[in-house]
């Protein structure tokens, strides 16, 4: 049996492979921030296709913190029942979920009429008002029976904007030190815990390279910050790359899709737009398991707290060689099953060795373009 099949415990709870959905925007939920039968479907379907742990899409903890017009929200008591019918569509198919948990920050969607929090200019009783929020959020998350949650302290939002050196330019107790700029996630991860039974899975996703103009997030600094979330016992940790806002395409790697991009521009700015991208296109070429190398430097801090690592998985033959060297635990995908929900029970039943996706990236444009994020290779809608 391949490795990929074997069960693997993720704190308390038993998971049947090797396969995490890594949490996506899919633009399901209503534009209140409830959730869709579309988005319950959605993740019915990914759990029936075999994948071992199923990461929600980002969830909005506060309202200034939404940063898509449908993304879906969890800081009222009306969220609830939408999220429970989610988690009993996953667990009536045997899967697993977890509720990813987060703060845009700067990164943040004008439409919603709400000024977001951002690091430099929060005061303490706001900074004290985000911990809350995440707190009850959790709260939320346990009575909508999900399996636990994860804290988005990647990709350029509220967390991941205090960690960086390049966000954080504080001087007080929550910047200014390495050990300042992780003060916020370590009290968000103590305030969650209070609510969480020991039963719930406590994950965090870090990045491990911010990719802005001056140095933020650095390997050698997430690995820092690794050991004080070893240190923590969280559940285990998935490391990515990139902010939304400022190195979009170093989140995903592969084409740009220009001619979709410049479509969101006002048409006088795309002549300057166009060949910025063009020249970007080499930076961000597609590489195969593209952060399993700030893994591998992650990995001697995290004792055995299970790592996975997101980011260019396509062949099978590569993702056992992950697992089999120790470089990742888990395998930590989210365009191959956009486009194929299905994928992991092909794999096991010797249909296919690799994912069919193309990495074009059309999905991931689909999310700013606020329509329901699936498999575009062939041209988005007009």
């Amino acid at each position: 049996m391949s490795i990929l099949f074997t069960p693997f415990k993720l704190g308390g709870i038993q998971l049947k492979n090797r396969f995490v959905f890594s949490a996506c925007e899919d633009n399901l939920a209503a534009e209140d921030g409830s959730l869709t039968d579309n988005a319950v479907k959605k993740n019915a379907r990914l759990a029936g296709g075999e994948v071992g742990l199923i990461i929600s899409s980002h969830m909005a903890v506060h309202p200034s913190g939404r940063n898509v017009i449908h993304q879906p929200l969890i800081y009222t008591d009306a969220a609830i029942a939408g999220l429970k019918a989610m988690t009993e569509a996953v667990h009536e198919h045997g899967g697993r979920i977890v509720f990813q948990l987060g703060y845009s920050g700067v990164v943040h969607n004008p439409t919603r009429g709400q000024d977001p929090f951002a690091v430099n200019s929060l005061p303490e009783e706001s900074i004290r008002e985000v911990i809350k929020a995440f707190q009850t959020a959790a709260e939320r998350a346990v009575k909508a029976a999900a399996d636990g949650i994860q804290l988005h302290a990647a990709h350029g939002y509220l967390i991941n904007q205090f960690l960086s050196p390049y966000f954080n330019l504080r001087t007080d107790n929550w910047g200014g030190s390495e050990e300042n700029r992780f003060r916020l996630l370590r009290e968000i991860i103590s305030a969650t815990r209070k609510v969480l039974p020991e039963s719930k899975l406590l994950l965090v996703k870090l990045n491990t390279n911010d990719y802005t103009r001056t140095p933020g997030i650095t390997p050698s600094l997430a690995v820092n910050y690794a050991k004080y979330l070893a240190e923590l016992k969280i559940d285990g940790l998935e490391v990515s790359c990139g902010t939304t806002a400022l190195s979009t395409w170093y989140v995903c790697r592969g084409d740009i899709p220009v001619p979709e991009v410049l479509s969101m521009f006002d048409p006088a700015a795309r002549p300057q737009i166009e060949p910025a991208l063009r020249k970007m296109q080499e930076s961000v070429k597609f590489s195969e398991g593209y952060n399993v190398e700030a893994a591998r430097m992650i990995r001697p801090v995290m004792g055995n707290i299970p790592l996975f690592a997101v980011g260019g998985w396509r062949n099978v033959d590569s993702m056992e060689n992950a697992i089999n060297n120790g470089d990742t635990d888990l395998i930590s995908m989210c365009r191959p099953f956009i486009r194929e929900p299905l994928l992991v029970r092909r794999i096991r039943e010797g249909k296919t060795s690799a994912s069919s996706c193309t990495s074009c990236n059309r999905c991931y444009v689909a999310i700013r373009k606020n329509i329901p994020v699936r498999c575009y290779s062939k041209g988005l809608p007009q």
